[in-house]
């Protein structure tokens, strides 16, 4: 009955004997209907109560053992099962080894497939940066993991329109020749991908490590704030020439 459960057939049987039982019993009883040693029945009837398998109770100098109710057992065992599986995914954490290796790669396609990968993992945190047209592909996966409760930051150059609140606009001004097609994308504080055109390819690189992770998060967020001190203060900005020459010049 127990065994597929993890529990030595010694002790499936005497659950078995016990849950089928009318009324407790005793050692020599549980020894009957269970057909388990004597010299072996206190042992197992002591680990299934360790293993809070069954009740016991001292009457009149005499120990008597009673199975825990099916349901009860049922609900008992989906709880251990969940816990262990909790465990293992906390075990998997712990023994992640952390990649601090740079890795290139190019062709757009492949990188495009390793982005969507990546957002696919992502448990805590998205971060990503890039052009309108280029990340409205990825718009259902980032709106998906916004709504599990993922916390999705966008820094987007050109109308990104998106249920996701958290979104930092640049309309690009017509002196903006200098900004360059890229893509940054941040996993949990963990992972990066930074993607450009080099020699009208596309190229990337993808690493854990974590300097460059923390490089590339402040990285978007200069973006971002050069993004909202633009669009808030424009007009005074762009009448300042050496001020809208370093602002035209930048990446963002």
């Amino acid at each position: 009955m127990l065994q597929q459960f993890g529990f030595t057939q010694y002790e499936s049987q005497v659950y078995q004997s016990l849950v089928t039982s009318e009324q407790p019993l005793d050692a020599t009883g549980v020894v009957k209907g269970s057909g388990v040693p004597r010299a072996k029945v206190y042992e197992v009837l002591h680990r299934l109560a360790e293993k809070g398998m069954i009740l016991e109770s001292t009457v009149e100098k005499k120990r008597l053992y009673s199975a825990l109710p099916v349901e009860s057992a049922i609900e008992k065992l989906k709880a251990d099962f969940e816990a262990n599986v909790q465990q293992l995914r906390e075990a998997k954490r712990k023994q992640t080894i952390t990649d601090d290796r740079v890795w290139t790669l190019k062709d757009n396609q492949s990188i495009q497939s390793l982005m969507k990968g990546l957002l696919e993992k992502a448990e805590q945190s998205v971060i990503l940066s890039g052009w309108s047209d280029d990340l409205s592909s990825y718009l259902p996966l980032l709106e998906n993991k916004y709504n599990d409760g993922i916390d999705v930051k966008i820094h987007v150059i050109g109308e990104l329109f998106t249920v996701i609140p958290d979104v930092s606009t640049l309309l690009p001004d017509t002196q903006h020749g200098t900004l360059e097609r890229s893509r940054i994308l941040i996993i949990d504080q963990r992972e990066m991908l930074f993607a450009g055109i080099e020699d009208t390819v596309w190229q990337a690189i993808r690493t854990q490590s974590k300097p460059l992770v923390k490089f590339f998060t402040e990285f978007f967020y200069h973006d971002v704030a050069l993004t909202e001190i633009t669009r808030k203060y424009k007009d005074i900005v762009m009448e300042d020439k050496a001020v809208r020459e370093v602002l035209l010049n930048l990446r963002y």
